[in-house]
């Protein structure tokens, strides 16, 4: 397999990844077999020499995927050496962006404090830069996280300016996913 085939057949993923209401929107995989398919080809793509951006690239799916299945310290090995490329290159965009997924790596290892820590570094990091790209998606997953916690009032205030950026942004995907993790937070409220 080519890398330039693997991310043709990424787009197959989101088939069979899915939030779960149940569970604080975290995303899972109804197909776990399908899922560990597509890590097994990313894998072995890591194992042959291709170009540092596609390893980055890899190194941050491989990762996103291993957490998605349920294995949050696979996940951070991935996202950390991830991490140390976008350092190397010096590409704060990059970082921002793996910061973001260490912190929703580590919030499915049920460490919440250390994932907060993360995504805000990845706000201050948008907010420094000027990265409005990313300013919705540090305030979304802190407001997940804040909401698994149980800081409620905390996790609304974070939704409520994600939903204003993503709005701005026009991408419904987007408003979407905020306007259920708010439905999400209201019914915690009332339980």
């Amino acid at each position: 397999m080519r890398i330039v085939d693997f991310k043709k057949s990424l787009s197959s993923v989101n088939e069979f990844i899915y939030f779960d209401s149940n569970d604080f929107l975290r995303e899972k995989t109804s197909n776990p077999l399908r899922l560990k398919q597509v890590i097994s080809d990313a894998e072995y793509l890591l194992k042959i020499n291709i170009e540092e951006s596609d390893k980055y690239f890899l190194y941050g799916t491989v990762g996103n995927l291993y957490r998605v299945c349920g294995e949050p310290q696979k996940a951070l090995n991935y996202l950390n050496i991830c991490l140390c490329h976008a350092l190397k290159e010096g590409n704060i965009t990059r970082e921002t962006v793996t910061l973001i997924r260490i912190g929703e790596a580590l919030k499915y290892y049920e460490k919440h404090d250390e994932a907060l820590e993360h995504f805000e570094k990845a706000f201050k990091k948008c907010k420094d830069n000027k990265l409005e790209t990313y300013l919705d998606f540090a305030l979304q997953h802190k407001g997940k996280c804040l909401m698994e916690m149980g800081r409620l009032d905390e996790a609304v205030e974070c939704f409520i300016e994600a939903l204003k950026l993503r709005e701005f942004k026009g991408d419904t995907t987007l408003i979407g996913s905020t306007k259920e993790a708010l439905k999400l937070v209201k019914r915690l409220k009332i339980q």
